[in-house]
């Protein structure tokens, strides 16, 4: 004698995912093009750089809380002496493995400025500047560039009061400068 139970089975899952999230990251990019007191381009070269943690807290303290907000972004050049490192601690009053370029250009005839950056509108999660100009007046050698809210330069301490977001170097090696060269520099920031 044969039995024959029969049986049947239903299935059914839902699957989701029951929450979304999103990781935000800050980038920074100098692109410095060199050129000549004859018009012709002798160098170019990038720099990704490093978005210090003081940089990303004044951008988070200006942006979610609106404190100490200010618009003016100022640029310098690092200098190729004594470079050991750039660190996420740095601030721009302490910065021990690197030095700004103190002399040796102008901005708009001025020699104790750093170059005002002006701004192009954010599109698609980035912001650009306009070109901005540094007129070299002597020979030097320099390694990349930063971004500070300070305009004076220090001269004498090589820092100083203000807040640094970036500091990089270029990506080729530092880079040769004569007296008459025109560094023009664009920075883009994208989150």
């Amino acid at each position: 004698m044969e039995k024959l139970t029969a049986a049947e089975s239903v299935g059914a899952g839902i699957s989701r995912g029951d929450g979304a999230s999103e990781m935000l990251s800050v980038n920074g990019r100098y692109h410095v093009v060199c050129v000549g007191e004859d018009g012709n381009v002798r160098w170019e070269d990038d720099i990704e750089n490093l978005v210090v943690t003081v940089g990303k807290n004044d951008l988070l303290d200006k942006y979610l809380a609106g404190s100490s907000y200010t618009a003016a972004w100022y640029m310098g050049l690092v200098d190729n002496t004594s470079f050991t490192a750039y660190a996420a601690g740095d601030t721009l009053a302490s910065h021990s493995g690197w030095l700004e370029v103190v002399s040796g250009y102008t901005i708009s005839g001025s020699t104790t400025n750093r170059a005002t950056v002006a701004w192009n509108a954010a599109s698609a999660g980035s912001k650009a500047s306009t070109a901005t100009a540094f007129t070299i007046t002597a020979s030097n050698t320099i390694l990349g560039c930063l971004l500070t809210t300070t305009q004076a330069r220090n001269t004498t301490t090589n820092g100083g009061a203000g807040v640094l977001l970036s500091a990089g170097s270029f990506s080729g090696g530092s880079r040769a400068v004569v007296n008459g060269d025109t560094l023009n520099v664009t920075y883009t920031l994208s989150v």
